[in-house]
């Protein structure tokens, strides 16, 4: 009896709960509708829609929205930047559609133009010919004009978290971090609650002078949050620098997430963009035209917005907005928005005031939850043509002051806008929690995930994780663990090691290293300033050369072709690097090497009749010397590898290295003089161009082994400074010189073909070419004395060449941007096609991150 009463009451539970939900389905408040500009009736795009008293919505691209609610609301608020804001009554427990118009904000005595909407022509078009005038004015009106400016200048940069879900912040894995997830914004931007997770501040004072120019910056204060030893504070600050670069509409590209975007007043802007005339406002006694601007093509790396121009004879900016289409041809990009403001001048033109830039960033576009990125610049005081006496102007470019203004009376009293109370908490928020234990353990966690270490005590961490397990055909099966000391064992001294064993050679592998740190600050970390020992007795592929990665990568086991040419090598080390301001650094090194020929390599010479003479081993002591310039570099500092943040500035890397026979058993005497430049060039919507040259020469008689052996790659991932279709050991030379060429054309092309313009896709097209040449007595061909060049055991034919009357030549061409992340290249070598084991064509692949 209990039972069927037990059953009885649970068929009713599922009856109610079915018709609960059957019933609040027909009593959700659902509004859709679009919203328009009231003068243009073009969609506007990001207007926020929020339930009063809930959450809201977006409109997409074409103005429509859609928000719903199981609530009885009866009120809906429309807010977007530059316009006025509406609250507009609706029917609670009801479906409705509810069509909106917009009307400019900011509007004194407006005056209609109305214009026909036909087919768009820059011809007789009076708003192209309108901003040609303010493409005509741009000179006089750009800050460079004056002879001296001077300001004060304010700037936040804030990285912010949206829409939390529930059940991550609700997880147990979370649940000692509560009080940093319930620090949210919810007035910020209607419809989207933000969690503030990262904050920066600094306050300079900027003077410019025209003749001679000059532009120095005077820091005055900085404060940011810190999450101490896990994150790369001034990494993760030169990465938001890079994103968010300063944005001046006079010139004609407007950098922005590594790209760079056609200003709408741009020498080519009308080629670009469709403008169209749609208010005429009088503001102060100040006569502007509104013009509205949007992309000819919605792909384009362009903006769509408004504008007021003045119409005093300067044709100046006085307000911009503007924002990116979803079209266009960004990652992880949802909604990106600029407005700026200007300030009239004592002389009638106009100088911006404030520039507030916000992106947010999501997986995908219906993702619930993104990072939104803030960036807000407020300018005071700005004086011009005050002469300021040539001291002033004197020295670096940037100087900041030996202790940075923290305090927070200092920063109550500068700051331009207050903090809110949500902002002024993440400090407060960020210092607790990375004091807490628990954080400690996540974050421990989370770099073994991400960085391939993990804590092992306080003092050291073993790792990297990938170069626990890889295998090749001279080792076989190979395991490695090693690991190193952390800055809690000392802060001077720093030691690494690691043991490796292979499982067919049934050799085991070792490294051992000391640093000294003179700056008693991490060897890892700029500036660096330290001297290191090493000793390693490992194997070594002869040419090939990785960067930011370990050789011994699981992932790099995978090869193409034979891959039998290895070496054995005992190396001794000392190193001296010594990093200085500007962006300077040298190292200075000594290096004792013995390599042993492993696999199908071997060392020999004639020695009479004919016989070969097997040369066991070769010993070398080199003196080296490296200066690397790199203005202007940023870069994100990992738990290894310093990863550039790529700029427009050159890199410069001069080496020189001398053998010296006798000292410890060294065999040769030889120099070797190599120089490297390498440089982005930044093309606009045809996106950017990298060049490396470099090139290089051994003065003096030394066996194939120390002959500059060229950088090949028989993997299958596309390596940027290696030739991908060359075989190990394949080319060797004692004079060299080669040109990478690598464009990015950034989808200009695929972006106006219908069918591939939706996903996305980006082209890339490179080409390298290598001439070089070895001197008759280093040419084993032409000097009997010197080492034979290894041949195939199976055909007795050479496997190792020099670059004689041709150069070796291979291009590309690949789709970019596959899921947002793969790289698949076409590569066709075209030189060199007779030598055994190698093929014309490959498939070579990359992951690349980039937006």
């Amino acid at each position: 009896m209990n039972s069927i009463e037990g059953d009885s009451r649970r068929i009713l539970l599922l009856v109610a709960i079915f018709l609960g939900s059957f019933l609040t389905s027909f009593s959700q408040t659902i509004v859709k509708g679009t919203v328009k500009d009231a003068i243009t009736k073009q969609p506007l795009q990001s207007v926020s829609i929020v339930f009063k008293g809930g959450r809201g919505v977006t409109t997409n691209d074409s103005g429509s929205y859609t928000i719903a609610s199981n609530q009885a609301y009866n009120t809906i608020l429309v807010s977007y930047v530059g316009y006025k804001p509406v609250t507009k009554t609706i029917l609670p427990n009801r479906e409705q559609v509810v069509d909106l118009e917009l009307v400019v904000a900011d509007t004194k005595n407006t005056v209609v133009v109305h214009s026909k909407r036909g087919k768009y022509s820059n011809k007789n078009n009076p708003a192209v010919d309108l901003i040609r005038k303010v493409i005509d004015n741009k000179t006089n009106n750009k800050v460079t004009s004056y002879d001296f400016v001077e300001y004060e200048q304010y700037e936040k940069v804030e990285l912010s978290l949206t829409n939390k879900p529930e059940k991550v912040a609700n997880s147990k894995l979370l649940k000692n971090f509560q009080f940093v997830l319930d620090n949210r914004d919810t007035s910020k931007i209607e419809g989207k609650s933000l969690l503030p997770v990262y904050l920066e501040e600094k306050l300079s004072q900027k003077y410019y002078r025209r003749k001679p120019e000059k532009e120095k910056t005077y820091i005055l204060g900085e404060k940011k949050v810190n999450y101490g030893e896990y994150v790369d504070q001034k990494g993760i600050s030169s990465f938001l620098k890079r994103l968010y670069e300063g944005v001046d509409i006079y010139q004609n590209n407007v950098s922005l997430l590594t790209n760079q975007f056609i200003s709408p007043i741009a020498d080519l802007a009308p080629t670009f963009y469709r403008f169209y005339i749609t208010d005429t406002v009088e503001n102060d006694g100040i006569k502007l035209i509104r013009l509205s601007f949007a992309p000819k093509n919605p792909t384009d790396l362009v903006f769509k917005g408004t504008m007021f121009v003045t119409l005093d004879g300067n044709y100046s900016v006085q307000k911009i907005n503007m924002s990116i289409s979803k079209n266009a041809n960004l990652n992880w990009v949802r909604d990106l928005r600029i407005k700026q403001d200007f300030e009239k001048g004592p002389d009638g033109r106009y100088h911006v005031i404030s520039t507030n830039t916000i992106t947010e960033f999501a997986l995908t576009r219906g993702a619930s939850g993104g990072i939104l990125g803030e960036r807000t610049v407020s300018l005071k005081n700005f004086a011009v043509n005050k002469p300021a006496a040539d001291s002033l102007y004197a020295g670096d470019a940037v100087v900041a002051t030996a202790t940075p203004n923290t305090s927070d009376s200092f920063w109550i009293a500068h700051r331009h806008p207050q903090l809110s109370a949500v902002e002024a908490k993440v400090y407060t928020n960020i210092d607790s929690l990375q004091n807490m234990k628990s954080y400690k353990r996540l974050m421990d966690w989370g770099t073994l995930i991400l960085a391939g270490y993990k804590a092992a005590g306080p003092d050291y961490e073993i790792g990297p994780a990938n170069a626990f397990y890889s295998f090749n055909p001279v080792e076989g099966f190979r395991l490695r663990v090693g690991g190193r000391t952390t800055p809690n064992f000392n802060k001077s001294i720093y030691f690494e090691n690691y043991v490796a064993y292979g499982f067919k050679d049934e050799k085991w592998k070792y490294f051992v290293a000391g640093t000294y740190s003179f700056n008693h600050k991490s060897i890892y970390g700029y500036p660096l300033n330290y001297l290191k020992l090493s000793y390693q007795r490992d194997t070594k592929i002869p040419g090939q050369e990785l960067q930011f990665v370990q050789e011994d990568n699981f992932l790099l086991s995978f090869k193409r072709g034979n891959n039998d040419k290895w070496l054995y090598n005992n190396i001794f080390k000392a190193e001296y690097v010594r990093e200085f301001a500007k962006n300077i650094a040298v190292t200075v090194g000594f290096k004792n090497w013995k390599q042993t020929p492993a696999g199908s390599i071997t060392y020999s010479k004639p020695e009479g009749s004919g016989v070969l003479d097997n040369i066991p081993n070769v010993t070398t002591s080199e003196i080296s010397g490296e200066i690397r310039w790199a203005p202007h570099e940023q870069f994100y500092q990992g738990k290894v590898y310093r990863t550039p943040i790529i700029n427009k500035y050159p890199i410069f890397k001069l080496r020189y290295i001398a053998g010296i026979e006798g000292l410890m058993n060294g065999q040769y005497n030889y120099q070797n003089l190599n120089l490297n430049i390498y440089k982005r060039f930044y093309l606009s919507q045809l996106g950017y161009t990298d060049v490396t040259m470099e090139g290089g020469n051994i003065f003096g008689k030394v066996p194939f082994p120390l002959l500059t052996i060229h950088r090949a790659n028989q993997t299958y991932a596309y390596m940027q400074n290696s030739y991908n279709m060359m075989n190990f050991m394949e080319f060797v030379s004692d004079h060299y010189a080669a040109v990478n060429v690598d464009h990015y054309f950034n989808g200009f092309f695929f972006n106006k073909i219908p069918l591939l313009k939706k996903l996305k896709l980006r082209e890339v097209v490179t080409g390298k070419l290598l001439y070089g040449g070895l001197r008759d007595e280093n040419n084993p061909d032409k000097n009997s004395e010197t080492f034979r060049f290894p041949t195939d055991n199976a055909t007795n034919l050479p496997t190792t060449y020099s670059l004689n009357n041709q150069p070796y030549a291979e291009v590309s061409v690949g789709v970019g941007n596959i899921f947002k992340l793969l790289r698949v290249d076409l590569v066709k070598r075209l030189t060199y096609l007779d030598h055994p084991n190698t093929t014309q064509w490959g498939i070579r692949t990359l992951v690349k991150f980039d937006f």
